[in-house]
């Protein structure tokens, strides 16, 4: 049923009433929750951003809007301007411009976090306002459980609509895998649904597309079956033969890990002037008993603290949220490799480590740096299951393994915030070159190497890493359903 005040914006855009800013607009045509700066529901709702230097972009508003009728009224009226804008679902992706905005509208989906879950198939309807800590709490006690990512407070329609990577993949795909439907506001303002059945090709391009398409107001995800997990961290001091042999471990693990319900995250981190230089490694079991001998690779290099315990999955995702830095500036950048064979394991892997503490080195002295460069696997298995679900617009292989690098860097001022992008950019920028040297040399096989866009960076080519294909068909889709380019040119993110 469409709203009364969706019918009246309709009915002022249509009539060309609309004129005034959208914020204005919204106010006098409907009840939609439009924040102003100063009130207290604008002013908490951008500090929740990972990164200050999105909370720094202030949105001539904050719209609350509670279903897909009230953001289809939104859509009507900004198509009678020209102003940009923003959609937020956690606020997580630290780049300027994708979920904040300087100057135009900010849609936030707080308002939109239903849960509504069939106990009997695990089927749920969810709402972009959910973060994966709240969402693993609602499901707590239910069985089933979300194919989420790994830090509790990552929005979840950001996470689904980049791919989202899981301690649980190897088992069931991407969390986008999961998607058995979409309920999504196209750029006419029209209210649409996306699955295998109604709109194929849209539904494909949702899962790895991002932002491009509509904006996405309902998820019907199937869930999996759930119970008490092992999780918790490993953290060790650096030395060279630390580094050495986790190293050694990660890739070792990438290879020969054949339980799918194990899963690792391989983190190094250091901090001002090495005061931190650690690693902080992240072990997953799907289960309550590990079986014996899986991550012994890891736990025999002898860690100075070990938190791993068997827990449910709403504690473990509740508890991942220390490892935001609050009050920085942060900056995320990604590579994928090609895992490295064992005899090149050392070339590879510790010519990889050495490059990101040179760069690291260069700003240790930074006010208030973290630098962090995580080695997550990413084997066979996660192709096979994406595929396995239908297939999504990365088009994962099984040719090989594959490891995805995350580099982090955060600080404190965010009139530094163009020196560090370039650093950033040299940084994942040398290891791309060393990987591109080593299979032209035959050190490393010669695969695809999708570009995960959960950790891209703005200065990235997200739709440039697929298939060429694949970004022909995003760019097609988008041209369909939004053919004046309604989001192509008024919203942030990457374009194909």
């Amino acid at each position: 049923m469409i709203s009364t005040w969706g019918i009246v914006a309709s009915i002022a855009v249509l009539s060309g009433l609309a004129v005034a800013d959208t914020c204005s607009t919204l106010k006098d045509i409907s009840n939609i929750d439009v924040a102003d700066p100063l009130e207290l529901s604008y002013i908490d709702e951008q500090n929740e951003y990972w990164s200050t230097s999105c909370s720094a972009l202030k949105p001539s508003c904050i719209l609350f809007p509670k279903d897909a009728d009230e953001v289809a009224a939104i859509v009507k009226v900004l198509n009678n301007n020209t102003e940009n804008f923003a959609i937020k679902s956690g606020g997580h992706n630290p780049n300027n411009g994708w979920s904040s905005v300087q100057g135009g509208p900010l849609i936030s989906t707080q308002k939109m976090k239903q849960v509504i879950l069939d106990s009997e198939t695990g089927i749920a309807r969810v709402g972009p306002g959910q973060r994966l800590d709240s969402i693993s709490a609602e499901l707590q006690g239910t069985g089933w459980t979300f194919v989420g990512g790994r830090i509790g407070n990552t929005g979840v329609g950001g996470l689904i609509l980049g791919g989202g990577l899981s301690y649980m993949s190897a088992q069931y795909g991407w969390s986008a895998s999961s998607v058995l439907e979409y309920e999504i506001v196209l750029a006419n303002g029209t209210i649409a649904t996306a699955s295998a059945t109604q709109n194929p090709d849209l539904f494909k391009a949702l899962k790895g597309g991002g932002n491009n398409f509509g904006i996405v107001t309902t998820y019907v995800l199937q869930l999996h079956p759930q119970g008490d997990v092992f999780g918790g961290n490993l953290v060790f001091l650096h030395s060279s033969e630390t580094d050495a042999k986790l190293l050694k471990a990660v890739r070792d693990f990438t290879e020969y890990n054949d339980d799918d319900k194990a899963a690792v995250i391989v983190t190094a981190e250091r901090g001002n002037i090495d005061l931190i230089d650690t690693w902080i490694l992240f072990l997953f079991y799907d289960g309550p008993v590990v079986p014996e001998g899986i991550f012994k690779n890891f736990t025999d290099v002898g860690p100075l603290l070990d938190t791993t315990k068997v827990q449910t999955y709403a504690s473990l995702m509740g508890g991942s949220n220390w490892v935001i830095v609050q009050g920085s500036v942060v900056q995320i950048g990604t590579e994928t490799i090609p895992m490295p064979s064992a005899a090149n394991g050392v070339k590879v892997m510790e010519g990889i480590h050495a490059h990101w503490r040179n760069m690291s080195d260069s700003v240790l002295l930074e006010p208030g740096i973290v630098a962090s460069i995580a080695y997550q696997p990413f084997p066979k298995r996660i192709a096979q299951a994406a595929r396995e679900r239908g297939g999504d617009l990365i088009d994962a292989d099984d040719e090989g393994h594959r490891l995805i690098i995350e580099m982090n860097y955060s600080f404190l001022p965010q009139s530094d915030y163009e020196k560090m992008d370039v650093t950033l950019q040299q940084t994942y920028g040398g290891v791309r070159e060393r990987v591109l040297g080593w299979q032209q040399d035959g050190t490393l096989p010669d695969i695809y190497l999708p570009v995960f866009m959960n950790y891209g960076f703005h200065q990235q080519d997200y739709f440039a890493r697929l298939r060429p294909e694949n970004r022909a068909f995003a760019h097609a889709v988008s041209e369909s359903v939004d053919p004046n380019g309604f989001f192509r040119t008024r919203i942030g993110g990457w374009k194909p």
